[in-house]
Parts: structure tokens; sequence; C-alpha cells
């Protein structure tokens, strides 16, 4: 089975069971208003927009028992993997660290940390914490995949064009096949989700495919479907 996506359609594992949704980042810091995104001075209802989008997709790999993972871009509270170049950059108002309407901005365990409400991890799905952009960086994410035995990643979140991206990068490298939802992911600048989706897709899908929520959607539950013809969870 395939999704409809460019440049080509996207072929799914013949057991969906090798599929996993990454959540990349849905956190208060950066959809919220006192956060880190919001301290940079970016518009944070242009990253909401996609959470009822999002949020359908989610519920939809729930419904099908696949694997889901979310991460969280944060640092320890002494700030020890956080790279001093990476708090001094940007001239915010707020740096990492620093105290904020939500807590200390990007501190792991702080209010502003959390993810969203509406995307709340289940307690069996996994959570990365990452120090990096990309979600492989510093963290357990490939040793994770490879017990699962996920072969092919679902790729959603913010920003699209910093750690969505980064993390589909890295995911190529790592020999994954790599799907990123488009209208699941969102950047505060639309010209640079734009073009993050042309270059990932490009020279025949150097980096990986894209595809809308609703192709994603139709055709997961349609291949469980035939997989499952008497299951209830489709």
């Amino acid at each position: 089975m395939t999704i409809p996506a460019l440049p080509y359609d996207y072929e799914l594992p013949a057991d969906l069971n090798q599929l996993a949704l990454v959540i990349i980042d849905m956190q208060r810091d950066f959809l919220e208003p006192g956060g880190f995104g919001d301290a940079l001075g970016n518009d944070v209802q242009r990253l909401q927009a996609i959470v009822p989008t999002l949020k359908h997709l989610l519920d939809t790999v729930r419904s099908l028992n696949l694997t889901v993972i979310h991460t969280i871009e944060c640092h320890t509270p002494d700030l020890s993997n956080c790279p001093p170049a990476k708090r001094s950059r940007g001239n915010g108002t707020l740096k990492i660290g620093d105290a904020g309407p939500m807590g200390r901005i990007l501190i792991q365990g702080e209010p502003g940390n959390g993810i969203i409400p509406e995307l709340l991890p289940l307690s069996s799905e996994t959570v990365i914490y990452k120090p990096g952009k990309g979600a492989f960086y510093n963290t357990d994410l490939e040793r994770i995949l490879q017990e699962k035995g996920i072969t092919h990643l679902l790729i959603t979140g913010v920003t699209t064009e910093v750690c969505v991206q980064t993390t589909m990068r890295e995911a190529n490298d790592r020999g994954y096949e790599c799907l990123m939802v488009e209208d699941c992911t969102e950047s505060y600048f639309p010209a640079f989700k734009q073009a993050t989706l042309e270059m990932v897709r490009a020279q025949g899908g150097i980096v990986g495919w894209t595809a809308p929520a609703q192709a994603v959607i139709t055709r997961l539950t349609t291949t469980a479907a035939i997989a499952h013809p008497f299951s209830t969870a489709v």
C-alpha cells in the first residue's frame, strides 16, 4: 500500500508496526505566549494552527496501536548540556535558562517545557528529551527505533526548517524511510516551511517524501483494515 505523496508515492511497510509517528517539540515554550518562541519575537499562533490536524493524525495512529514518539527540546537545570554558543545566540529578551512567565526557558521539567495539553503523551508513548535540534543527537532515539523494529517514520511538529528538518535528515542518513506530513508541521516563517518541503523532496526524494495529513490517515486506516478485516480499532 502506498500514500500519495511527493515526489512520488510513499510505500508503507508490509507490517504497519514498522511505522512510527514522530512529533517534534510541540511544547508550550514554542507554541504559547510567554515562551521561548514568543520571546524571540515570533507569532506563535502560526504554530498553533496545525494542532487540530496533528491531533487527528495522532488519534488515528493511536487507534491502530502504532508507535508514537514525542520529542521535547530541553536542557538540564544546570545547563551542562547547553553549549554557551547556543545560549548566547539570538539577542532575545529571554535566554535558555532564564526565568520566564512559564518557568525557566527550555529547562526540563519546567511548566513551559511541557507538551501542549491537546497532544499530551500517553504513558505508553516514548518521550525523547533532546538537547539539540535533531532528535538523534545525544539521545536514545536510534536504539529505541531499532528495538521496536521501526523502518518508516512520519515526521511532524515544529519548526519545519529547524528541528523537524534536522531530525528528518538525521533519520535519512540512518536509513529510515521518512515522510514529512505537510499540514502537521509549521514554521514561524511561511517561506521557510515551503522551502523545506521542496528541499526534502527534491532530486527524487533526496531526504524523503511529503504528503498532506488526510492522505496519510486514509491510507493508514485502509491498510490496517485490509490487514485486520475484523478489527474494531479501525
